[in-house]
């Protein structure tokens, strides 16, 4: 999958070049449905080809190159599509991406000066990392997250495990002396338990930073005295932790996979939330926020815009509007978030499905 940096540069890129953009719906599981998205596509790029002969008949030579690239891409799948989604870019002299992505995407296809990258929004959430980590006092398995694929680090995992450490291989005799004036046996290996327990909470938490970078999640599993224990420690992922005892050590891995899906869609809606209500609250009392088509287009126009919140609804509504503010946020580097659920709703409601939180006011 393409990051959101790579999108913006091939935005850039074919800015001014006649660009074929197809979107396809990968999603059927019904044999009877195997072959659904060809047809879909066929009606687009017909559709897309009729248009061109009234208003562009000068661009369909190079359409029509495009349109073979796509086609025999795609001619390799003879029923379902491998991915829940497949995108492609194509121009008259190439084809500079392809490929399946891990989330549905609408059936669209379009020709046109530049690439059609609003519907690519929500596949950029599948680059954001996820770390999972599921540990109890002496082990720790630690999980990353990445394009609907989970892996198991299990170097990580085997550095981590301390054995075992009971009162038994502390002392050498139930309540005898050990070096310590007054401390028994017993004591001292809880001692040495505890001791062990939170270098193996520092160690795993240096590891789940270090994976989840800058703007990565992290979900925090297994025993609740040890989710507790790693939680206060998290300061520089406020905002991007969450703490879901539930998860436990003999997870497989699908179940671990299912459990980090479910708490990275808690996690994004929150951040979506908290994000929102930071744009409605500025923009209400004149501050670095902006809701509402008119005033977001303009603040786009002044490059004041450092991240852009936009509605499916008014995707789908209005895609052409929509796609000339994704893609005007790219060009000036600002974030997009698509919103889903409640925070979708209060955004069609308070700002027509677009508001920005900005760079500065004027």
């Amino acid at each position: 999958m393409l990051t959101r940096e790579k999108l913006v540069e091939l935005y850039r890129e074919f800015r001014d070049v006649g660009v074929l953009s197809v979107y396809v719906d990968g999603g059927q599981t019904d044999p009877a449905e195997r072959r659904v998205w060809t047809k879909e596509l066929e009606l687009g790029l017909d559709a897309q080809r009729r248009r061109l002969e009234t208003e562009s008949p000068d661009d369909l030579e190079a359409f029509d190159a495009a349109r073979k690239r796509v086609v025999a891409v795609l001619d390799q799948y003879k029923a379902f599509l491998p991915e829940r989604g497949w995108i492609a870019f194509a121009t008259g002299d190439g084809l500079p991406y392809a490929e399946g992505v891990p989330v549905p995407m609408p059936n669209l296809v379009r020709w046109e000066r530049g690439l059609r990258v609003a519907p690519y929004v929500r596949a950029l959430k599948q680059q954001r990392v996820v770390v999972a980590v599921v540990a109890d006092r002496r082990k720790a398995r630690i999980f990353t997250y990445r394009d609907g694929e989970a892996t198991e680090h299990e170097e990580v995992t085997a550095d981590l495990d301390f054995g075992d450490l009971s009162e038994s291989g502390s002392s050498r005799r139930a309540g005898g002396h050990t070096g310590s004036r007054g401390e028994t046996g017993t004591d001292a290996g809880q001692r040495s338990l505890d001791g062990s327990a939170a270098q193996l909470q520092a160690r795993v938490l240096d590891v789940a930073r270090g994976l989840a970078g800058s703007d990565g999640f992290l979900i925090l599993g297994g025993t609740p005295e040890v989710v507790a224990a790693l939680a206060r420690h998290t300061e520089s992922l406020d905002g991007r932790t969450l703490e879901r005892p539930s998860m436990h050590l003999g997870m497989t891995v699908a179940e671990v996979k299912a459990a980090i899906e479910e708490s990275a869609s808690e996690l994004s809606r929150r951040m979506q939330d908290t994000l929102l209500d930071t744009v409605i609250d500025s923009g209400a009392s004149g501050g670095r926020g902006c809701l509402g088509i008119e005033a977001t287009t303009q603040a786009l126009r002044d490059a004041r815009v450092d991240s852009l919140l936009i509605t499916r609804s008014l995707r789908e509504k209005d895609p052409d509007l929509a796609d000339h503010l994704v893609g005007t946020a790219f060009e000036q580097n600002a974030a997009v978030e698509e919103l889903s659920a409640v925070g979708a709703d209060r955004l069609d409601s308070v700002g027509e499905g677009v508001g920005a939180r900005l760079r500065y006011t004027v």
